[in-house]
């Protein structure tokens, strides 16, 4: 490795822990500390940290390690129970978000294509900020966990094909991608399935004695699928899912879950780090309130939008509001779609940041909503902080 990657790392991890103790100190969410270090000291700040793209690809990692965790805690009947409602759910919350997005960049000024992106950009709610957020004995054993996985797995499946669709221009072949997609998925799923009954399984009781192998082989299994399905086509993090689901069936899953958290975290703050460094506050500035105004839309629109749906489909109404407030921001699928599409020629340099300038207003402001309403790993109440 490189020096100035070790400096930048050194840099970007004692800064992050000033950052968090200045931020807790006011009490304010540690997540906001991690992206407004990124701003400080980036490419686009004080130019202490100017390989945001490495730092990028390594922040990515704590993106497959959570999701591998948390498929690692979902057994496979369980999820496929809840695919029905939630899967019709899901695509109506989409198409209705698509519109708003359309609606509000048309007013403001982008052309029809360009509209089209910024909508579809921002239909989708983050995994990252969402998950981070509830309680892991929440996510992992509640059905309220268990939906809101749903939901972010069904608009992964769409994001992935709409990011192909960008990227090759082939709007005119939706159902071949759709059906080339979830063929990918059966195959990726059954080869797992049937590699972890008839290998992994074998190996991990065979040296269970030794903890280290576990921790190794599970790290191993879930990195190896997750490269696996990006050879496929589809994502590092759709990957990880199945690695995790695949290896639930484990006795020792949970066990292994709890070891790779450290590693989890230690990523997730590259991630959210990343986000400040390559996010363009000049550039922005000339956007904020186009970037104010579609944040209202999302802001307002998804919860509304998602309180309704859940109920539509028998949720208790208690439920219904608070995974429509956790599941109420832009997505960081919003900015592989955006990059996408300005390298495709499809959208210009002003409609990209601007998805991306809502993105992060929508994480903050998301951030902040949630932790001072609802229970999070990360509140500075005691009466609200549960893990």
């Amino acid at each position: 490795m490189p020096e100035h990657t070790i400096l930048q790392f050194i840099l970007i991890f004692s800064g992050a822990a000033l950052f968090a103790s200045i931020f807790l100190y006011f009490k304010q969410p540690i997540i906001i500390a991690y992206i407004a270090l990124g701003i400080v000291v980036g490419p686009k700040g004080l130019q202490l940290v100017n390989d945001a793209e490495q730092i990028e690809q390594l922040a990515h990692i704590g993106i497959i390690l959570l999701l591998f965790l948390i498929g690692l805690n979902f057994q496979p009947t369980k999820l496929i129970g809840l695919f029905g409602p939630i899967g019709l759910l899901t695509l109506s919350t989409c198409l209705i978000f698509l519109l708003l997005g359309l609606s509000g960049a048309s007013i403001l000024g982008y052309s029809l294509i360009e509209s089209v992106i910024i909508g579809s950009a921002l239909m989708f709610s983050s995994t990252i900020v969402s998950l981070k957020l509830i309680p892991t004995t929440q996510l992992h054993h509640h059905h309220l966990g268990e939906l809101m996985i749903s939901v972010l797995l069904v608009q992964d499946i769409i994001a992935i094909i709409l990011i192909v669709l960008v990227t090759e221009g082939g709007m005119n072949s939706i159902a071949l991608s759709v059906a080339s997609l979830l063929l990918k998925l059966v195959v990726l799923s059954l080869g797992s399935f049937l590699f972890v009954k008839y290998v992994i399984t074998k190996l991990l009781f065979k040296f269970d004695v030794i903890k280290e192998h576990s921790f190794v082989m599970a790290l191993g299994w879930g990195l190896f699928v997750a490269g696996a399905a990006e050879m496929l086509g589809l994502s590092l993090e759709m990957g990880a899912f199945i690695a995790g689901v695949s290896l639930a069936t484990v006795p020792i899953a949970l066990v292994i879950a709890e070891e790779l958290k450290p590693l989890r975290d230690f990523f997730l703050i590259l991630f959210f780090f990343s986000i400040g460094a390559n996010f363009d506050l000049v550039a922005s500035q000339q956007l904020i309130w186009q970037g104010l105004f579609l944040t209202a839309i999302i802001m307002v629109a998804k919860p509304l939008v998602f309180n309704y749906g859940f109920k539509v489909i028998g949720e208790k109404p208690e439920h219904s509001t608070q995974m429509g407030v956790r599941l109420g921001q832009a997505s960081e699928f919003s900015l592989l779609v955006s990059f996408s599409a300005l390298a495709s020629g499809l959208i210009g340099k002003h409609a990209s940041s601007l998805i991306q300038l809502v993105v992060v207003l929508t994480f903050v402001i998301s951030t902040y909503w949630v932790v001072n309403k609802y229970p999070t790993p990360i509140s500075h109440k005691s009466g609200q902080r549960k893990d």
